[in-house]
């Protein structure tokens, strides 16, 4: 690549949602009344959805404008705010009960339809991740399907299964026939941080430990699956782990790969305190871990930091899609050329191409074609993002800028 060359910038983590009351004519009508009754006594708990920036959720003119400015051209759309009969934002909300299973998943069903116009406002420039409930499994396929054939091309958000939740862990066969539908139709499945971390109250101490806890229960995704055999009895399925930082992956696959050695080797040699653990695993999940990353996963690494970048060979550089995170404030706008800069100075161009948006584009579907017509406009060039970054922008919150970083446990 020539150095004014331009970067085709996908991000592969932003955020957006109707306002409140918006939703109601996505609703089945039978609900509707039930909606105004909550939504006239409904508090919500997140300043930024009350602040004047808030519209950057749902104004479609607003966010392509935005978005053109930071250098980005396309988006994968994650939720962000308060669905119908929610108690908060979906990511976080714990897991519903019998009693209100009904209305959360008519709330749900009212956001995928929101999101699939908001999605058409901007044709080939959002891939909108659709939401179920793993409550009711022949719900959850019929959704898949339907959303598909709307167009969300961002795929499936899998919603976690938290300690108390109620619901059989996400290793459990009784999601077989989800795992199935996504292969069959080339859906990703997409994990987000944040959305299966169990509730720890509101005390300083809680709020510090969701912090250091809340990226490992979000990668227990990848070890269910895996042990569990989803891949082996689904070649085509692909998981995507998002915003959950990337430079744990290379440690946990080496351990992953350690348990399933011995296990596997342990349920030969009956008799032995190990081998009721590994009975039956190696037939049961298939390949090896690192393998089945190497086949079928990939991770959306958001603002990734420096200190990962080093990694990105033995995470897979056809792995990470790099993300901005918008419209949070841990996001990079609007100091997304920096946070490039930050991360990628120096690194061969193809190389940066690929984790900004070449790899987002084969996973979500995305016309390259298509995009490069308008990152020729927008996209930041190749001499840019190769300039190293001295200070950062005094005034940015994104962590791409928190100096100190290091390689994280998980």
């Amino acid at each position: 690549m020539r150095p004014d060359d331009r970067y085709t910038v996908i991000s592969a983590d932003c955020h957006a949602g109707a306002d409140l009351l918006d939703y109601k004519p996505y609703l089945d009508s039978a609900h509707h009344d039930a909606f105004d009754a909550w939504a006239a006594t409904y508090v919500n708990p997140y300043a930024d959805l009350l602040a004047d920036t808030a519209d950057r959720n749902w104004n479609s003119e607003r966010r392509i404008a935005e978005l053109e400015a930071d250098g980005i051209v396309a988006e994968v759309v994650f939720p962000n705010t308060i669905p119908p009969f929610f108690p908060s934002a979906s990511l976080m909300a714990p897991a519903p009960g019998r009693a209100e299973f009904e209305q959360r998943w008519a709330g749900l069903r009212a956001h995928n339809r929101w999101l699939a116009d908001f999605c058409a406002a901007a044709p080939g420039r959002r891939a909108g991740v659709f939401q179920i409930l793993l409550n009711d499994v022949d719900q959850a396929v019929r959704e898949i399907r339907r959303c598909h054939a709307a167009g969300l091309t961002g795929g499936l958000l899998l919603p976690g299964t938290p300690p108390g939740s109620g619901l059989p862990e996400l290793h459990s066969a009784t999601y077989d026939p989800i795992w199935a539908v996504c292969a069959e139709l080339g859906v990703p499945v997409n994990h987000h941080a944040g959305s299966a971390s169990p509730p720890l109250g509101d005390e300083p101490a809680a709020r510090a430990v969701f912090m250091v806890e809340t990226t490992w229960f979000s990668h227990r995704a990848l070890w269910h699956l895996i042990f569990g055999g989803a891949f082996r009895r689904h070649p085509g399925l692909r998981l995507v782990l998002t915003e959950q930082g990337s430079g744990w992956i290379p440690g946990v696959l080496d351990m992953l790969d350690y348990y399933h050695g011995r296990l596997a080797a342990a349920s030969a040699r009956a008799g032995t305190a190990e081998a009721k653990f590994g009975a039956g695993l190696a037939s049961s999940m298939g390949a090896g871990p690192s393998q089945v990353w190497a086949e079928n996963c990939y991770v959306g690494a958001s603002f990734m930091r420096p200190h990962e970048v080093p990694l990105r060979a033995r995470i897979g550089l056809d792995k990470i899609m790099w993300g901005s995170d918008y419209p949070h404030d841990e996001g990079t706008y609007p100091y997304t050329r920096e946070g490039l800069r930050a991360a990628y100075a120096g690194l061969p161009p193809a190389e940066v191409a690929a984790m900004v948006g070449g790899n987002a584009a084969r996973v979500y579907g995305f016309d390259l074609d298509r995009l490069d017509a308008l990152a020729a406009k927008v996209g930041p060039t190749v001499a840019e993002l190769a300039e190293p970054l001295d200070s950062p922008p005094p005034d940015a919150t994104s962590p791409v800028f928190a100096r100190g970083g290091s390689v994280r446990v998980w």
